[in-house]
């Protein structure tokens, strides 16, 4: 019994346990904590008087489940929010222990847990709501009044104007997309339903890509320095994944940093995979807040934006087996760096060839592997859609 009584002290829950009488037999340590009532205060007395649980409406929560005289066919209660006096908050979770079915109850077995997970978990949830709407508002209004306004003067508009007027809703669109994207991403990670398609990926050429997109948006060409190695080990990836990271810390560096922004791909000299390092000399972010730059909602100390790009932007890497991390670049400003492992995944099947299962037990995974165009999954090639036509035809 002693030993079962440690285990229970050990519990992070309270639990409290109530005899066939109604008095409170056994309180843990937890209990005391999530009460703020001293077990001394507890053991012996009748559990309705010595916690006079009520619900959020005021209700006495005993007289309403009645757990020693209610319906016989009960096993309990499902965990709900509960009151003590002081409005001191507590989740509750009863369960009824019968020595048969359909028997008088034995004992009643409370489980008590603090709100405060709960609550930070709401916070977290209004925070999102409250971010996302501010972020809609802005380019939704936007795209609402350039609409508007060509839809009605759209005679008396010049070429230039109207160009100008779609421009800017057409990069309102996309902004409320990459909101949507990030918002999908952030659901799939915490539900650990985030997909990684893997393909061996040009990472060099990934970088330099993103590089002339930015320049083809205004920037100047001379303000970004591309340092790759050659050669560079293999890498596995998801491209559309591993190209929102970089173009999320690209950038990153363009709207909050300044002065030069320096790239580097090279093989990551602690392990056998790829490094990618993304410095800028902006102002860089401050020695207490690095700990924190890749929670939800991190902004620094600059206003706008989400605060949920870098989020998202750890969880991709994650996602791939890499590591990334956040530190003062050498020129001053702030220094992103992720790693990639280097290597042909677990659990591939390439076309034409056997399945090839390089781990066993628990660890297998499997992978899904991009295919070229015109080979199907046994690395045959597939039939043209005329070929296809004409033969249910003959069919």
């Amino acid at each position: 019994m002693d030993a079962a009584q440690g285990l229970l002290e050990d519990l992070p829950d309270g639990v409290v346990v109530v005899g066939s009488d109604g008095r409170v037999q056994l309180v843990n340590a937890g209990a005391e904590r999530c009460t703020g009532i001293p077990r001394e205060q507890l053991l012996g007395r009748d559990v309705r008087t010595a916690l006079p649980l009520q619900d959020t409406t005021g209700r006495d929560w005993w007289s309403m489940t009645d757990p020693f005289s209610g319906l016989a066919t009960r096993t309990g209660h499902r965990e709900r929010l509960l009151v003590l006096p002081g409005e001191h908050e507590v989740l509750v979770t009863a369960r009824y222990v019968r020595p048969a079915r359909s028997a008088p109850v034995q004992r009643v077995v409370l489980q008590l847990r603090d709100t405060e997970a709960r609550r930070r978990l709401e916070n977290d949830h209004a925070g999102l709501i409250s971010t996302v709407a501010h972020e809609l508002r802005s380019p939704l209004t936007s795209v609402k009044g350039f609409t508007s306004t060509l839809l009605r003067r759209w005679e008396r508009l010049s070429d230039a104007q109207k160009r100008l007027m779609l421009e800017t809703v057409e990069a309102d669109a996309d902004r409320v997309t990459r909101l949507i994207a990030e918002l999908l991403d952030i659901s799939r990670m915490d539900a650990g339903r985030l997909e990684v398609k893997r393909q061996v990926v040009d990472l060099a050429g990934l970088v330099r890509g993103q590089v002339e997109r930015m320049v083809a948006t205004g920037q100047p060409a001379e303000r970004f320095r591309v340092a790759i190695a050659s050669p560079l080990p293999e890498v596995w990836a998801d491209p559309d994944r591993l190209e929102q990271v970089v173009s999320n810390l690209v950038g990153n560096a363009v709207r909050h940093g300044a002065g030069q922004i320096d790239i580097s791909v090279t093989p990551d000299p602690d392990g056998d995979g790829v490094a990618v390092v993304v410095d800028d000399e902006g102002e860089g972010i401050p020695a207490e807040h690095l700990g924190v730059v890749f929670t939800k909602f991190w902004r620094g100390s600059r206003r706008g934006g989400t605060g949920l790009g870098l989020y998202v932007v750890r969880g991709l890497v994650d996602a791939h087996g890499g590591r990334i991390t956040v530190s003062a670049a050498p020129s001053g400003g702030a220094r992103f760096r992720f790693t990639l492992p280097a290597a042909v995944p677990d659990f591939v099947q390439l076309p034409g060839t056997p399945l090839l299962d390089r781990r066993s037990g628990a660890e297998r995974r499997q992978v899904r592997l991009a295919l070229p165009d015109g080979v199907d999954e046994r690395g045959a090639a597939a039939p043209a859609p005329a070929a296809v036509d004409a033969a249910e035809r003959r069919s």
